[in-house]
């Protein structure tokens, strides 16, 4: 293999255009801040938290719908137009909501339309562009990429806030959403590139012949349609989505649960605040790992770890236990978006990427919209979360069994390319 003669490969300016575009899509500009604007909500409208709160799910279901019909988009015309389009009608969106009217509907129906527009600059078109330009360190550079959604949440609720403290709730979401357009559509039109071949480059920067794993950086793979025929897409898909469901559901009721267990309310925030350390840990470790060792093994380990975490839950004890869980769910957490999007580019190579890693995708979204309610449930029948946590373990245990059943990547060949 010959190293070509370049400073800096193009392809980490893509993982920087990526992380860079990340930082203000769906995740950190709405669904990071939902609860920042709860409150200020309320008060100007006077609806209840249940009422409001509808309206989350409602834009996380619109992401859910739209996101295979964002990924076929990504597949035919390129990941570049997607998300510069999707990015200029969610920053629009979001300032429309300087506008907003006193009535629940129509609140309801621009959540909803903000979680459509937004599924064409998710996680999913950026990691199709970052799967082609690296093959043998795609690991670190997908979690390198993700990382910017991981730095966008942790920057958006505090700049809401304070916008909200000088400016009020409606200055904060229009300039929210001049920040989606001023950040991801000039950063996204300059640097980003579909592929290495359109340079004259190739992944990694290195010359290969046709070996590597599954020789990224061309068009080959599987269809959707040849997808949807085979166990390792339903394995995947279930899985996760069986994953997600546990982990939202931990998630959104972490601080109660925890009062629950006699730790203190201030304790509590303590310990969900190590989340976003977990997150950033596991990404990039996670990312690391799979560049030098099988996917399929790295996951049990995850999904193991997300299993310890919700038996430390479930038999709670001192605040340091409390600690310990929660760090592991941000670990786990932190390594799932890689695990998806590698795991896709691995098994069905990048002919149809996008369009079967947003079937996945939005399967794990909707894990966010039945896993709290679900939980909340249990909670409301039997009176604790101990019950509902029991349930909870069983879900990555499930999962880790299906992992058992994948067997080697293949190998597709340059024959098949064609496109």
């Amino acid at each position: 293999m010959n190293v070509r003669k370049h400073s800096v490969f193009y392809g980490w300016w893509i993982v920087t255009a990526s992380a860079v575009g990340l930082a203000v899509h769906f995740g950190p500009v709405i669904a990071s801040t939902f609860g920042v604007f709860l409150l200020p909500i309320e008060e100007a409208f006077g609806w209840s938290r249940s009422e409001i709160s509808v309206a989350f799910a409602l834009a996380t279901l619109g992401v859910s719908l739209a996101q295979p019909i964002a990924g076929r988009m990504v597949d035919q015309i390129g990941a570049r137009p997607v998300i510069m389009i999707s990015a200029l009608l969610l920053g629009l969106g979001l300032t429309s909501l300087y506008l907003l009217p006193a009535s629940l509907w129509v609140y309801y129906l621009l959540f909803f339309l903000l979680g459509t527009l937004a599924s064409g600059s998710t996680p999913v078109p950026f990691a199709k562009v970052v799967s082609r330009w690296f093959d043998q360190r795609r690991g670190i550079a997908l979690a390198l990429a993700i990382v910017g959604s991981s730095a966008g949440a942790a920057i958006m609720p505090p700049l809401a806030q304070w916008l909200i403290g000088e400016q009020g709730w409606r200055v904060a979401y229009l300039v929210l959403g001049i920040v989606v357009l001023v950040v991801m559509l000039p950063t996204t039109g300059l640097l980003l590139r579909e592929s290495p071949q359109a340079m004259n480059l190739q992944p990694d920067g290195i010359d290969r012949g046709t070996d590597g794993l599954g020789n990224a950086g061309d068009t080959t793979g599987y269809t959707r349609q040849e997808a949807f025929r085979m166990f390792n897409f339903w394995a995947l898909a279930v899985a996760f989505l069986a994953i997600s469901i546990a982990f939202h559901a931990c998630l959104i009721h972490l601080v109660p649960m925890l009062v629950d267990k006699g730790v203190s309310v201030e304790s509590a925030a303590g310990a969900a605040s190590l989340m976003a350390i977990g997150i950033l840990v596991g990404r990039i470790g996670t990312g690391f790992l799979l560049d030098r060792y099988f996917a399929p093994y790295i996951t049990m380990a995850i999904f193991l770890m997300f299993t310890v975490a919700i038996g430390l839950l479930w038999t709670g004890g001192p605040v340091w236990i409390a600690y310990l869980a929660v760090t592991f769910l941000g670990l786990a957490q932190g390594a799932e978006f890689d695990l998806m999007a590698y795991m896709v580019s691995r098994y069905f190579g990048l002919k149809s990427f996008a369009e079967i890693y947003s079937f996945i995708f939005a399967g794990f979204t909707l894990g966010g919209v039945v896993g709290p309610p679900l939980m909340g449930m249990g909670f409301d029948t039997t009176g604790s979360y101990e019950t509902g946590l029991a349930i909870l373990a069983l879900l990555p245990i499930a999962a880790i069994v299906v992992m058992t059943r994948f067997g080697p990547y293949p190998s597709f060949s340059d024959a098949d390319n064609g496109s």
